[in-house]
């Protein structure tokens, strides 16, 4: 039985940069604070706290004092550096350029009094760092139906999460231009992000069962695999190579194995291995 591993698959820039320079500087250091979590997989995570990594919260960091911090690519509002900088800590800024550039965009557009929207999770990290720049002024929604307000007349700058699906992102757009909604639409998805889709349906339809893999906690995973699912109905979510079904593969040619931006290949390798194991 024919098994691939997805060639698109694998670690964005940003998280590839941030867990080499936790790995770096473990190396030649006993621990490291990281605030939040670096990277959406338990297996890699598991990894990095076994050689020193220590993850913190922004409480943490408040009663932390003398120490270096690494932030993770998510990026941080301000306030989380004047609290480093408070208790004389060093701070290793991993935030992903692709951020950078979202949150000073928002915050200029901020400072033009501009009516800021922007398209994604609320609790996720990188939005909880944007609107933390902007003192929480912007209204962040997840769908259509959460924007039913806005009305012809209306006038808004809008964003995105960088890891947001594209396709909903111009959706949403096209929807408010239909309505007359006086719109300014910001470019500020990852192009990695953008750029995966297309490569990941068409792999999707290359095989008869795709095993994707993703942490609990990676909402990019839980997005890719909803366009899996869409493409291919035997498409399946599993975080390690345990919770393979062998029964899944029943009347199968080929496997697929692709992954989240937060998942490495290293574990996709390993998945593909059990599947050789167990069949």
């Amino acid at each position: 039985m024919e098994t691939a591993i997805d060639k698109n698959a694998g670690f964005c820039a940003g998280v590839t940069n941030a867990i080499k320079i936790a790995e770096e500087y473990l190396k030649t250091h006993d621990s490291l604070y990281c605030l939040g979590e670096l990277v959406h997989n338990e297996t890699v995570m598991a990894t990095l706290i076994e050689r020193g990594l220590k993850i913190i919260s922004i409480d943490d960091l408040k009663t932390i004092h003398s120490s270096t911090v690494l932030l993770r690519a998510h990026g941080e509002p301000k306030s989380t550096y004047r609290i480093a900088k408070d208790n004389n800590n060093t701070i290793i800024d991993a935030t992903c350029p692709i951020v950078t550039k979202l949150q000073q965009n928002v915050i200029n557009s901020h400072l033009r009094g501009e009516n800021i929207y922007i398209f994604g999770q609320r609790e996720h990290p990188e939005v909880a760092g944007i609107i933390g720049n902007i003192d929480g002024r912007a209204v962040v929604f997840g769908s259509l139906y959460e924007i039913r307000h806005l009305k012809e007349g209306d006038k808004i700058t809008l964003y995105s999460q960088t890891t947001m699906p594209p396709y909903e992102y111009q959706e949403i757009i096209d929807e408010l231009k239909n309505r007359k909604v006086d719109i300014i639409a910001a470019n500020s998805i990852c192009n990695s992000v953008k750029n995966r889709l297309d490569a990941l349906k068409e792999f999707c339809k290359e095989h008869s069962v795709i095993i994707f893999v993703t942490g609990s906690n990676s909402s990019n995973g839980k997005s890719l695999f909803t366009i899996c699912k869409e493409i291919n109905s035997r498409s399946h979510l599993i975080s390690s190579a345990e919770e393979i079904d062998k029964r899944w593969f029943d009347a199968c040619k080929s496997i697929g194995i692709s992954g989240a931006t937060s998942t490495p290949v290293s574990l996709l390798n390993a998945v593909a291995e059990h599947i050789h194991h167990i069949l």
